[in-house]
């Protein structure tokens, strides 16, 4: 199936709209150079899929942690000027994170499949591809990469591609992490079939600022929804201490995903126990 260029709503920031029009261009060279049945060839060697769920279900940290990999941030550039994904992604891994989370965006985070496919050779937790998703092709790339999840964000889509780009996600054994940003977009995807994994984003699409807030306005608003659908809960953005995490597990998020503050500190491994609140002698190598 070929699916219609992504209509971004024109309330959107600027530089969304930029990624998307990127995303495009990118995904046109991929169709050109690779069918959908090359794609599908490469997944016979792809890595096995992990549990991306089970393992945010039975972490014995609540909220769980999905600690994300991040090299720049269009706002404030290079992240960490020492950054190395490997070495960040075991510290993660030694320290108690339930999965990994890994941008795979390359123009505007510099990031790549190839990180990917390395990091996947080098931890065993489940892994969740951060792309900017439009089409089924990369979908099919971040599974032969070895990702265990793939995010997909409403801003960007429509219903329709929500509910097949979902639907081919959970058909590679992966699943979806479906990302809102307000309570309109949030009743958009409880109206989807099969909803597993919900991310409410706190940060504004509009104009880029932070407010943990919304995400318990939103499971105020739509709590007994979620549960029924017996969906997990992801809040993302803002997240800094281990009080922020309780304020959030009060909320009802199963998961938090905190990137940007863990790989600005010296040591990272010890920033993800103190957010934990994690005795330093209760992992080893």
């Amino acid at each position: 199936m070929i699916y219609p260029m992504t209509t971004v709503n024109s309330h959107l920031q600027p530089m969304l709209r930029e990624i998307v029009w990127q995303k495009k261009q990118e995904v046109a060279q991929i169709q050109q150079h690779m069918s959908l049945a090359s794609l599908q060839r490469q997944l016979t060697a792809a890595p096995t899929v992990r549990d991306f769920l089970t393992a945010l279900q039975q972490s014995p940290h609540h909220p769980s942690l999905i600690a994300e990999i991040q090299k720049v941030s269009p706002g404030y550039g290079m992240i960490r000027a020492d950054f190395d994904a490997i070495a960040i992604a075991k510290a993660y891994q030694r320290a108690g994170a339930a999965c990994i989370s890994v941008f795979t965006e390359r123009t505007f985070f510099q990031g790549s499949f190839e990180s990917l496919r390395i990091i996947r050779h080098k931890v065993s937790v489940p892994l969740l591809c951060k792309e900017f998703i439009i089409d089924p092709c990369q979908i099919y790339l971040a599974r032969a990469a070895g990702a265990d999840a793939v995010l997909l964000i409403a801003a960007i889509l429509t219903d329709r591609q929500l509910q097949d780009f979902q639907r081919i996600i959970h058909y590679l054994g992966m699943n979806a992490l479906i990302e809102v940003h307000t309570l309109a977009e949030l009743d958009r995807v409880l109206q989807l079939d099969d909803v597993r994994l919900i991310g409410i984003n706190n940060q504004s699409l509009v104009d880029f600022t932070v407010d943990i807030s919304t995400t318990q306005r939103l499971l105020a608003a739509r709590r007994s929804q979620i549960q029924n659908l017996g969906a997990i809960v992801v809040s993302e953005s803002g997240l800094y201490t281990n009080t922020d995490l309780s304020l959030m597990a009060e909320a009802g998020t199963n998961a938090v995903l905190i990137g940007e503050s863990l790989i600005k500190e010296t040591d990272i491994e010890q920033a993800v126990r103190r957010l934990l609140n994690i005795d330093s002698s209760t992992f080893k190598e």
